[in-house]
């Protein structure tokens, strides 16, 4: 016997969950339905001790869903294939309600599209209509959700395109993302999930309000922002602007674009930066509750000014010129002087460190 919980979020005047109680048993399964209770820790709290009492007396096996997410909509799933000729350079456009989104460029002038929507309920999932409208130059996929429907439902979508092409609007208000291997511009946005790319030529631009954002290898300029959630980026030939509201920062940057500034800020969360060189660049980093790192080469030219609150400023570059500095402030110059460096933080320690 397997038993699942979880909850699904209501909507209305009265909005709360649908607590729901699957149990598998010889590999049928058997769904209870608690509703129109509001959500709570109590609540939860009071299921999972429920639950533990049902598998110490029945020898079972239990799966607690994430709450908020219960697998429930993806009880019913149909799978769809699309092909379409679309050639490199041209543009590729994905609306979508719910679900997620996976990108994958290969050597073939043509969009293949693999996926599946999926629902609470046969109706439910039937009622969702893919919506593609193709040319050579632009395939642009929409997931049309069913009006006056209410449930769970979505559509996932696992794509390969020619590897280079612009997709210049990627978005869902619900689900991951993940993008690999495309030569162009690149803009996602979603609400409510992580994204991830790798092996980018070209910009990118990130937005998402609840999940982290992971970056690796990208060739071109980058703006990072989440709300709720970590940032990464590795391997950036280019130059970065990222932030969060609450997540750290960690980010290194190969070979940043010349002139160009680096600004990294996180209102609740660390920062650690590696610069691999410097190129005349300009570095701004702020944190309002962390503490701050930031790697330069030994032979770097900056004007620094760190500044923390309620903590300490480290450095082990020699500083010269008109030199200040006190346990919670610095200000000089590293090398010739040259771009600035700012740090500032609240709440946290600062060190700016030879790489």
């Amino acid at each position: 016997m397997i038993i699942e919980a979880g909850g699904v979020a209501q909507t209305g005047s009265y909005p709360g969950s649908d607590w729901r109680l699957r149990i598998t048993w010889n590999s049928r399964p058997i769904l209870f339905v608690i509703g129109g209770m509001r959500r709570s820790m109590r609540i939860q709290a009071k299921v999972a001790i429920l639950l533990g009492i049902v598998a110490l007396f029945a020898g079972c096996d239990i799966n607690i869903d994430d709450w908020g997410s219960f697998g429930d909509a993806h009880a019913y799933e149909k799978p769809f294939h699309y092909s379409y000729a679309l050639k490199a350079g041209g543009r590729l456009d994905i609306e979508n309600f719910n679900g997620s989104i996976e990108i994958t460029g290969w050597d073939r002038d043509e969009v293949e599209i693999d996926g599946v929507q999926y629902g609470s309920t046969p109706e439910l999932r039937d009622a969702i209509k893919i919506d593609v409208a193709a040319s050579t130059d632009l395939v642009r996929i929409r997931t049309v959700r069913p009006p006056e429907r209410h449930g769970s439902l979505g559509a996932k979508y696992i794509i390969k395109a020619p590897r280079k092409l612009d997709l210049d609007r990627v978005t869902s208000p619900n689900g991951s993302m993940k993008v690999d291997d495309i030569e162009g511009r690149v803009r996602l946005r979603t609400s409510n999930g992580s994204v991830r790319t790798a092996r980018l030529r070209g910009s990118l631009d990130v937005q998402t309000s609840n999940g982290a954002v992971d970056v690796e290898e990208l060739d071109g300029p980058a703006t990072l922002r989440t709300t709720n959630g970590r940032v990464t980026a590795g391997g950036i030939r280019g130059t970065l602007e990222a932030s969060s509201t609450n997540g750290s920062i960690h980010a290194r940057l190969t070979k940043p674009e010349p002139h160009r500034s680096v600004k990294l800020e996180t209102s609740n969360g660390s920062i650690e930066l590696v610069m691999d060189s410097l190129a005349d660049n300009d570095i701004r980093a702020s944190t309002s509750n962390g503490g701050i790192t930031v790697k330069l080469p030994s032979a770097a030219n900056a004007h620094v000014h760190a500044h923390t609150t309620h903590n300490s400023v480290h450095t082990d570059f020699d500083l010269r010129g008109q030199v200040n500095w006190k346990k919670s402030e610095l200000d000089g110059e590293i090398g010739n002087g040259g771009p600035a460096v700012e740090l500032t933080s609240s709440n946290g320690s600062i060190r700016l460190l030879k790489f």
